[in-house]
């Protein structure tokens, strides 16, 4: 059994893979990962390895503290990855893109997939049919934009997410929504476009916390998968292990 911690912007989610199959799912505050680490390494005493995967800073007393349980693999530049990397500043991709090229590599082989990962940032990986990691882009994510409209103007307030009731909005709260959540709609869609016109057969992945909420939203034809991260990491766990 493989115990996956991915250390998120926003919080940390933990699953538990037994042979490739998620046998369980939850999340924690950073402060509380160990403990909760520590709780599953008692529910589930087969976990072997441990895979951490972290955007923010998890210290080596945590890793020490986990090392106690099962072997620990952090994520990094160094570990390593099944498909052929073009990112020309390898050292400076994130993680969570790693996790998501791996899942991608191994989700549709031999094929032009593009992974949108919605969540705090929305970024989008290339992974083409000859087994290459493109790159992609990034961009603020819904909840970041209804924030930086609050933080830099004087008068527009923090709103939460909520559907638009059109695409014309006819009191400021109803502009905020329609502009952020129609303009991310419509970014999605365009890039979708943009990628489609260059890559024949194009496999389009969209996961995330944001994911549901905005497949129901799009044009284009996706597949929303709400583990892919997770798996990606359960393969590099096991990727890294040989």
């Amino acid at each position: 059994m493989n115990l996956i911690i991915d250390a998120g912007n926003t919080f940390v989610k933990l699953a538990v893979f037994n042979n490739g199959s998620v046998v369980y799912k939850g999340s924690a505050d950073v402060s509380d990962v160990v403990e909760k680490a520590k709780e599953l390494y008692h529910t589930y005493p087969q976990i072997e390895w441990t895979i951490v995967s972290s955007v923010v800073f998890l210290g080596d007393s945590d890793i020490d503290a986990l090392n106690v349980f099962s072997k620990v693999h952090v994520l990094g530049p160094n570990s390593k990855v099944p498909f052929i990397n073009q990112y020309a500043t390898p050292e400076t991709l994130g993680v969570d893109r790693m996790a998501l090229a791996t899942a991608a590599y191994y989700y549709a082989p031999q094929k032009n997939t593009l992974v949108i990962d919605a969540g705090t940032c929305i970024t989008y990986d290339m992974v083409a049919h000859s087994g290459e990691y493109l790159g992609g882009a990034i961009s603020p994510g819904l909840l970041m934009r209804y924030k930086a409209l609050n933080k830099f103007t004087s008068k527009l307030p923090l709103l939460a997410l909520k559907t638009p009731e059109g695409l014309i909005g006819d009191t400021t709260e109803s502009c905020i929504h329609s502009g952020v959540v129609n303009g991310v709609s419509t970014e999605l869609d365009g890039i979708i476009d943009q990628y489609r016109s260059e890559y024949e057969d194009l496999t389009v992945i969209l996961t995330g916390g944001d994911a549901l909420f905005l497949s129901k939203r799009l044009k284009n034809t996706i597949f929303a998968l709400s583990n892919f991260l997770l798996e990606g990491l359960n393969y590099l766990l096991d990727y890294n292990k040989r």
